[in-house]
């Protein structure tokens, strides 16, 4: 059996074992898994595992999990996962996952994490969105001085994930975290004129938005009536794969010519403290080109579907051949997607990751 250290497919693939199972709702369950030995498996807060699921129809399937662990309070990658009435991999995991078995999953990946555990938050999370939003309200309190409202809606009591734990946090740190709870059984669908009040009485805040889609479309509209900027607004955004990004590619290695060169534009591209300078050809997508200069950009799907490779354009022109997550108002602010992107126009380009 590999161990957790050993690479076992592409994209740095791991096996881990599943040290613990825990029953958090009737319909949800966290899975505990060893960390491995590995600088690729450090993350931030907010981001998400995607994990191998066995399919008979196709092989195995790839999907997309927050981990609901601390990097800063866990020893473990702790991955949450609710039962939907048409997720397989959802209820396969829920199903045939125990302690002592092993899951194949990639490097921990996303961009929904604060820059800043010192800025003030608002955190929403509907259902089974409070996974990242748990995560992050930890690492908060634990590494930083950020006073953080959280605003959980639920279908009923008995669906409240983490309840206990987020009472005792609550408790923990009364004057840094106040819960509000929404219950659906009680009080309706989540209000947007309650979400508007709630962001008028905590200005200047940042916005980490998780959960259904018109969950987060609501609560994103909300905060922009109140007053708050769409760029103070974090949404996580990553769909179920289509793709698998646990096989091999067939494609070829793309080829890019020198800054500068004919046919391309010239692009700089500032990532993880380094800017570099490519020809961006077009045609092309902006991560096959970092990839071919051995740059190590984020990316997951290359489909246009996790959100793993966003970044914002700051300078020149660019178009994405595909885009499924995100809206007017994002590409409006500079967002694109750069495993979708290509070049237009001939003037100079600036990307900052």
């Amino acid at each position: 059996m590999p161990t957790a250290d050993a690479a076992v497919g592409p994209r740095g693939a791991r096996q881990l074992h599943v040290r613990r199972v825990i029953a958090e709702t009737d319909d949800a369950a966290s899975f505990a898994l060893e960390m491995p030995d590995d600088e690729s498996f450090r993350y931030r807060p907010g981001q998400y595992l995607t994990v191998q699921v066995p399919s008979s129809q196709t092989g195995s399937v790839a999907r997309c999990y927050s981990l609901a662990s601390s990097p800063h309070e866990d020893a473990e990658l702790i991955v949450t996962v609710k039962r939907t009435d048409s997720g397989y991999a959802s209820n396969w995991l829920c199903d045939n996952v125990s302690a002592g078995d092993t899951l194949t999953v990639l490097p921990p990946s996303g961009r929904f994490t604060p820059a800043s555990f010192d800025n003030d938050l608002l955190l929403f999370a509907g259902g089974s969105g409070i996974t990242p939003v748990y995560s992050i309200a930890r690492s908060a309190l634990s590494q930083g001085k950020a006073t953080i409202t959280l605003f959980y809606a639920n279908r009923h009591e008995r669906s409240v994930i983490f309840a206990r734990a987020i009472d005792e946090l609550a408790r923990a740190h009364p004057e840094r975290l106040e819960v509000v709870h929404w219950l659906e059984s009680v009080q309706g669908i989540p209000d947007r004129g309650a979400v508007r009040e709630l962001a008028r009485r905590r200005p200047g805040r940042q916005a980490f938005i998780c959960g259904p889609g018109p969950f987060m479309s609501g609560v994103a509209a909300a905060l922009e009536e109140s007053g708050m900027s769409h760029k103070n607004i974090h949404r996580e955004v990553f769909t179920s794969l289509s793709g698998n990004p646990f096989e091999e590619s067939t494609e070829p290695e793309p080829t890019v010519d020198e800054p500068g060169t004919e046919g391309g534009v010239l692009t700089e591209v500032d990532l993880d403290g380094q800017t570099h300078v490519v020809d961006w050809p077009r045609g092309k997508t902006l991560v096959d080109v970092l990839l071919a200069k051995d740059i190590d950009v984020p990316y997951m799907c290359k489909d246009g579907e996790c959100g793993s490779c966003q970044a914002t354009i700051e300078q020149g022109s660019a178009t994405m051949l595909r885009n499924d997550i995100l809206d007017e108002e994002d590409i409006a602010d500079g967002y694109l997607l750069t495993c979708q992107a290509v070049p237009q126009g001939d003037d100079p380009i600036r990307i900052v990751f």
